[in-house]
């Protein structure tokens, strides 16, 4: 099969209908800013604190590092060439129809299955608010919710990921503000710890080298969520400025709300307190600071977060596979397209989700499991598929279209290198660990199985 060139994306013989432009600039820039604080941010960072003390902070700027890089990869072919397969596509462009088939199809079912956590992790608040009542029913409720607004338009999407971002920033910023009075000591009512909780219970590395391995590793995966910008781009009034203005501002917003926050945690409450894994670490350094109500204003933070992940992730899948079925790779029937909205992605993007949610009640001790441990590694797999490339596609469009290069990536091909490397190390450390270990080798059988599929649907595309 002849490789697709730069200028024409590849596209299914039967075309379907465009998707719209609905999403302003103010919503993309929105997107942009609070796409990066995650429901892995505010809900999964307490088990690395746990694992790691506060060389957490550690963790996540090396981490943050790598993500960065990552960002600016993709933000280098998104800008060049937007498309609502994002890295599919791209990977699709300088690899093969295989490549593209392999990292989408992945992706949504880390999406889909991810759409179903966050669904539950929202449910479990609400019944902690409202005790007695079934959590499956709020899950159910939260899906009907988001896929009617994302059958509608996709301005939907925009607008709830608007004001969901804006109270998520708010509240971050906020927690930010307040917790460096506190380690400055001039909150009043509070005395500044110091450095005592940074050097005490253990010292900064508590576990040792291997606390910070297991750190890291929770690290990695609290940042998954920051493609959707570059899905959402292609539906934007003007995509390419979009893409380069999220991706430009990515370094800032990382070390500011990751990494700086997990810095203040640690700074002001003990890494080994029972409360930063039960309540969660922000609700728990409230908390400790005395503030009335904080820590309850946290929790609805929390749940707003997880909505707008459920939203976002119910957005990401639908775009990713109406991209996969237009370029001839998937049912045709998820590519029909109304209004510019891919319908019918929306809907079975939904079900599989609250699929994942009945499975997790009828099936909690096996099929459950075993779903969580396919995507465990799906993140990493996708990235490496961003940087591959990256480097391919980058000479080319240096040789055949250089005006398309908006976005740079720095230090190239040094720094693709560099990043290839560290998830190469990301793996290596999986299989050093008995819990990851699992989820490294589920993630590598269903991905050898898809690039399988997809490899044999090329071959049997080119012998037609």
């Amino acid at each position: 099969m002849s490789r697709t060139t730069l200028d024409t994306p590849p596209t299914a013989p039967d075309a379907h209908a465009p998707l719209s432009h609905g999403l302003k600039q103010r919503h993309l820039s929105m997107i942009a800013l609070g796409g990066v604080i995650g429901a892995g941010l505010f809900v999964g960072s307490g088990a690395g604190i746990a694992a790691a003390g506060p060389s957490i902070v550690i963790a996540y700027a090396v981490s943050g590092l790598l993500v960065m890089l990552v960002m600016r990869m993709l933000g280098e072919m998104s800008a060049a060439y937007p498309s609502s397969g994002s890295f599919s596509a791209h990977a699709e462009r300088a690899i093969g129809p295989w490549a593209g088939f392999t990292a989408g199809w992945s992706f949504w079912v880390l999406l889909c299955t991810a759409v179903g956590l966050e669904g539950i992790g929202a449910a479990k608040i609400v019944t902690g608010w409202l005790p007695g009542t079934p959590e499956w029913a709020w899950v159910a409720l939260f899906m009907v919710v988001f896929c009617v607004a994302n059958l509608a338009a996709v301005k939907n999407f925009g607008e709830f990921e608007f004001w969901f971002a804006a109270l998520k920033v708010g509240a971050i910023s906020l927690f930010l503000v307040l917790g460096v009075l506190a380690v400055a000591g001039v909150l009043p009512g509070t005395d500044s710890p110091g450095t005592s909780n940074l050097t005490g219970q253990g010292g900064f590395l508590p576990h040792g080298s291997e606390g910070l391995v297991v750190g890291l590793l929770a690290s990695v995966f609290a940042y998954g969520g920051l493609e959707t910008v570059t899905i959402a781009a292609a539906e934007s009034q003007n995509p390419v400025q979009g893409v380069a203005r999220a991706v430009r501002t990515a370094m800032w917003r990382i070390a500011l709300f990751y990494i700086g926050s997990m810095a203040v945690i640690v700074t002001l409450v003990p890494w080994d307190s029972k409360e930063v894994v039960e309540k969660g670490p922000y609700v728990a350094a409230l908390d400790h600071l005395g503030i009335p109500g904080a820590g309850q204003l946290m929790n609805v933070v929390v749940f707003v977060a997880l909505l707008s992940a459920m939203n976002a992730n119910i957005y990401g899948s639908s775009r990713i596979a109406y991209s996969l079925v237009d370029r001839g790779q998937g049912p045709k029937a998820l590519g029909r397209v109304s209004a510019g909205v891919p319908r019918v992605a929306v809907l079975v993007s939904c079900v599989f989700g609250f699929v994942c949610v009945l499975l997790s009640h009828w099936r909690p001790d096996d099929v459950f499991p075993w779903l969580l441990n396919m995507i465990g590694a799906v993140i990493l797999v996708v990235w490496i598929f961003i940087a591959v490339s990256q480097l391919l596609l980058r000479r080319r469009v240096e040789r055949e279209a250089p005006e398309k290069l908006v976005v740079r990536m720095w230090l190239f091909p040094a720094l693709t290198w560099v990043a290839l490397a560290g998830m190469a190390a990301i793996f290596v450390l999986m299989a050093r660990q008995p819990d990851t270990r699992v989820q490294l080798y589920s993630t590598g059988g269903m991905t050898l199985f898809l690039a399988a599929v997809g490899y044999a649907w090329q071959r049997a595309r080119a012998a037609r």
